[in-house]
């Protein structure tokens, strides 16, 4: 579907320069941003005042406002009351605090569902949903898309002029709870028309899907359908269309609103915030038309892996747009509410969490929410104020973090200073990696951070990139499990070899083409000849782990397996080197073995000799200075360094 509803997937791939956009945002900010979701229609006029009291005292200086006011601003169809909203921005502006304003459109009010119940998702079973959560709407649905334009249309006419106002946020953390689509009518027929534009033919389609087998040839679109219930393994090319169309439709939906904004208010930039690194969308798709990434981070403090864990998050979302500074939206100040065992953030976590987000290219510190919810399905998630209000070891620490942003405030616009090794990371890919029926399971987000860790844990920069990013620029590149692979992206690898690039390729790679076909001639396809070798057959053992029958091709042997038989192997291609992991070493080994082949890439940490548990990266302002930005995970400490940082 279009952005109207009427079929099609017209401009999803293409770019917007909002460069100038995001100037004028910067421009009403004096320092990082910091605040916090701001729910005020929670509350009453006494708390209202008091909100503008402790932000003052808290040092915020922008707020998203309104991401679930739908309801409230349109109680009945048609019947908007945005007297409610008028106050809180005009409070807002006199306090100097400025708003990031949201569409309202990620959860729609109980009469939507009641008058046009079609506008519901429906699952591959065949259930349907229904209100009383939100994201409860079908992402093809063009009444909702009409109803969601609509409400954008009357918030921008109305605050296009607002002093308050400094950026839109369109609807809401898309994909997190419908993130394989739906499959209701609407969408199969939507699923079709997107097909159509891919394949233009059903002959065509017939052969990228593959559908000889198992006599599921295809004479008419219409019998195609999503991927629904079935008795047995779906299609793969199937399935991995239909993630491919989901994200697409999911962006045809920001992108309806996005239109509206830009012809009402076109100089107010525009973003939305995405969930923790997952599957869902194809985030280098999006990018281009968000005039701002942001995100939301939420790592657990139970989790001993979650410094890294988060840190490639961090390096995934300031890859989205080749380096330039994004948002952390969204952040707990202390515990969720959403786990099984939801901890809490010990003295200082909060204050080294916002850090590690700014070491990595934040230039926007935001809390999920500003004041503790009394009831509803998250008043258990910390917030800013907390339920037992200021005075409180929380609002305490938010207090000094706010004054601690504050008072660096020439990072605010600078950038992440360039890393000499990338990871290489792609969606499409990702969706076919993990379909059914292969020789074992393989979990590429594991691989990608098994990868990453080896790297992170020598304090090494890295910045993560897409198949169609500016390979030449890094010495070193790390390619997980490239499963789905192009003829054209094997040939930028292999250039990327040739003109002197070390690469790292993983098991599983280079074994179908974009439309899950099998590259003949032997594993890994297109990949053989830069490798060196082939792969005769996968071997994976019964505890879960992989490993391959490898035949040398002018590849050398490095590490062998157990019984014999090489595992990992390097190549002398070109001016460069390719290297090859036919298993996934343990981390011990993976670090060893990745120190080995950064240090011949001449790949070195942005500071030697650190301690286990200690990061530094280095953020350059406007003025040329360079910011080192210590975090230490041993003990919570964080230190800001001025002056040369050159690396060691």
């Amino acid at each position: 579907m279009t952005p109207d509803g009427t079929g099609g997937t017209d401009g999803i791939g293409g770019s917007s320069d909002s460069s100038g956009n995001l100037d004028r945002f910067y421009d009403r900010l004096t320092s990082l941003a910091y605040g916090g979701d701001y729910n005020p229609e929670q509350w009453g006029p006494d708390v209202h005042a008091e909100d503008i009291e402790l932000m003052r005292a808290a040092g915020v200086n922008l707020v998203t406002l309104g991401i679930f006011g739908w309801a409230t601003t349109e109680p009945t169809p048609g019947a908007y009351d945005f007297t409610w909203l008028d106050a809180h921005l005009d409070r807002l502006a006199a306090a100097g605090v400025a708003v990031c304003l949201a569409t309202m459109t990620a959860s729609p009010p109980p009469w939507l569902a009641r008058l046009h119940p079609e506008t519901l998702p429906v699952l591959a079973d065949g259930t349907r949903l229904h209100p009383g959560s939100r994201q409860h709407w079908c992402p093809s649905s063009p009444v909702f898309r009409s109803h969601a334009v609509r409400l954008t249309e009357r918030l921008a006419t109305r605050y296009a002029d607002h002093p308050a106002l400094a950026l839109w946020h369109i609807g809401n953390e898309y994909g997190c709870h419908i993130s394989r689509h739906c499959h209701c009518e609407v969408s199969t027929a939507a699923f079709r028309d997107w097909l159509r534009e891919r394949y233009g033919t059903v002959d065509a389609l017939n052969d990228a899907w593959s559908t000889t087998f198992w006599s599921q040839r295809y004479g008419t679109w219409e019998e195609i359908h999503t991927p629904r219930a079935a008795p047995s393994f779906r299609n793969p090319a199937q399935q991995a269309d239909f993630l491919r169309f989901s994200s697409d439709e999911l962006l045809a939906c920001y992108l309806a609103e996005k239109a509206v904004l830009a012809r009402v208010t076109p100089h107010t930039p525009v973003t939305t915030n995405f969930v923790p690194v997952a599957k869902t969308l194809d985030l280098f798709r999006w990018a281009p038309h968000l005039d701002v990434v942001s995100y939301d981070s939420y790592p657990d403090p139970h989790d001993p892996d979650a410094a890294q864990r988060t840190a490639f998050s961090y390096d995934v979302m300031r890859g989205l747009k080749a380096g330039q500074p994004w948002m952390l939206l969204e952040q707990a100040p202390s515990a969720v509410n959403w786990r099984a065992h939801n901890g809490r953030k010990p003295p200082g976590r909060m204050r080294l969490d916002s850090w590690q987000a700014v070491a990595h290219g934040a230039d926007a510190v935001l809390f999920f929410q500003w004041r503790q919810s009394r009831g509803g399905a998250e008043k258990f998630q910390s917030a800013m104020v907390p339920h037992a209000g200021p005075e409180t070891r929380t609002f305490r620490e938010v207090t000094e973090l706010g004054a601690e942003l504050a008072a660096h405030a020439d990072l605010l616009r600078s950038r992440p200073e360039r890393a000499d090794a990338a990871l290489l990371l792609d969606w499409p890919n990702w969706w076919a990696l993990e379909t059914d029926a292969h020789p074992s399971e393989v979990d590429y987000l594991e691989g990608a951070l098994a990868h990453h860790k080896a790297l992170y844990d020598a304090s090494v920069a890295c910045d993560v990139v897409p198949v169609d990013g500016d390979l030449a620029a890094y010495r070193l590149l790390l390619v997980p499990h490239l499963y789905s692979l192009s003829l054209d992206t094997a040939a930028r690898l292999t250039d990327y070899v040739r003109g002197g690039g070390t690469l790292v390729v993983s098991y599983f790679s280079g074994i179908t083409d974009e439309h899950d076909r099998v590259h003949l001639g032997g594993y890994p396809g297109p990949l053989r000849e830069v490798l060196g070798l082939t792969v005769e057959e996968f071997d994976p053992r019964p505890d879960g782990a992989w490993a391959e029958e490898i035949r040398l091709e002018g590849a050398e042997q490095v590490l062998a397996y157990d019984e014999g038989g090489p595992a990992v192997t390097r190549h002398e291609y070109g001016r460069g080197t390719a290297w090859y992991l036919g298993l996934r070493p343990d981390p011990k080994t993976m670090r060893e073995l990745l120190d080995r082949v950064r240090a011949e890439a001449g790949v070195s940490p942005v500071v030697a000799g650190l301690p286990e548990g200690v990061q530094v990266r280095t953020r350059v302002t406007a003025a040329g200075e360079r910011v080192r930005l210590r975090l230490d995970h041993r003990d919570g400490s964080v230190t800001v360094e001025r002056g040369q940082a050159s690396r060691q």
